[in-house]
């Protein structure tokens, strides 16, 4: 199946997806650690929550190495797609170095680890029962692997290098309800917490690497919209040029541009195509801003983004689709493509179920 990039109307109906054999090696090509641009998650529905509260600890082998099929690879001998180990339950994805990248699993809190361009994957960090990840986002100047997620019923942000799996930071989130998707800046990690209307802030060195320093709080104000109890709202986050951040919204849609020193938040107005609904993850290449299941189950919004005084505006270009996805959750962009991590949320027997990374063309 070919991806479509839709400048108009697009059928949207999802089909099922073939589990395809792989072939069985296990001596994996190790990903190459070289610098490479990086990347870097949702909706409302209350499946992403039943599917955290019955999440059971999933044991994996210390690597595993499917690969996409032969007659899969295209476009400069990229896969269309790669599996990752069954029952992986994924939410997070992030790239970087080069091909390499790695998916968190809200099931058991592995992160599985791979590469873009053979489809090998294996384990980077090991399962822990009760833990839970969704955004994970790669910090280029340390090659640590920034994950947001909770440990029982409590919030943690992790820092985790990207070549040992070793765990070098965990900050505690005190009164965390869903934390959700993060953006590493020069200063700080910034988090959401789709429960609790406010960002969370992870203050770093001048190196960027952990502080030890406690979990600071910035509450969203302005035009943000007030969340009643037990509703889903801020979801994935991107940092824009010049200090302010984007979020979207999961549960009123649109785009929202964010002072993160003081919280005031402001609608970011997007011109031309379908509104911004049912937003998960976020990413940013340039001033384009990828809206993962943007306007439907199925696909990926893109739009444009210019400054407007002391603002910014957007506007809409095209909706990526492809039969592959099954309710795609987060995206990075490297080698020239965007990579859309598919969640399956609300399907029978996740912990047995087959997982896949589906790639779609840039717009």
């Amino acid at each position: 199946m070919r991806a479509r990039v839709c400048r108009g109307h697009c059928n949207d109906t999802p089909a099922s997806k073939v589990h395809r054999p792989t072939l069985d090696f296990w001596a994996a090509v190790r990903p190459a650690w070289r610098m490479d641009n990086h990347n870097a998650v949702h909706h409302g529905t209350p499946s992403r929550r039943l599917v955290l509260g019955s999440a059971a600890a999933v044991a994996v082998t210390a690597l595993t190495t499917p690969v996409a099929s032969a007659e899969e690879r295209r476009g400069g001998g990229l896969p269309s797609s790669i599996d990752l180990p069954v029952g992986t339950r994924p939410e997070g994805i992030t790239s970087g170095p080069g091909p390499s990248f790695y998916v968190g699993s809200v099931a058991d809190g592995r992160i599985v680890t791979g590469d873009l361009r053979t489809g090998a994957v294996r384990t980077l960090l090991a399962p822990e029962a009760g833990r839970s990840l969704r955004g994970l986002y790669f910090d280029h100047r340390t090659g640590l692997v920034w994950a947001a997620g909770s440990l029982g019923t409590v919030g943690h942000v992790w820092a985790v290098d990207a070549r040992s799996g070793a765990v070098v930071g965990d900050t505690v989130v005190p009164g965390a309800g869903f934390l959700n998707d993060l953006v590493v800046t020069r200063q700080a990690v910034w988090a959401t917490d789709s429960n609790v209307d406010r960002l969370t802030v992870v203050r770093l060195t001048r190196q960027g690497r952990p502080s030890g320093a406690p979990a600071e709080f910035v509450a969203l104000t302005g035009d943000w919209p007030t969340s009643p109890p037990n509703t889903f709202n801020a979801n994935g986050i991107r940092a824009l040029p010049h200090g302010p951040v984007v979020l979207n919204h999961s549960r009123v849609g649109g785009l929202w541009q964010v002072d993160p020193g003081s919280g005031v938040a402001r609608p970011i107005p997007v011109t031309g195509g379908p509104p911004i609904t049912s937003g998960d993850g976020l990413e940013l290449v340039g001033r384009t801003l990828y809206n993962v299941r943007g306007r439907g189950p199925q696909d990926v919004s893109v739009v444009r983004l210019r400054r407007d005084g002391g603002g910014w505006r957007a506007r809409w270009v095209a909706t990526l689709t492809d039969a592959a996805l099954d309710v795609p959750s987060t995206a990075t962009a490297a080698l020239g493509s965007l990579w859309v991590v598919n969640a399956r949320f609300g399907i029978p027997a996740p912990d047995t179920a087959p997982f896949w990374v589906t790639r779609l063309p840039t717009a």
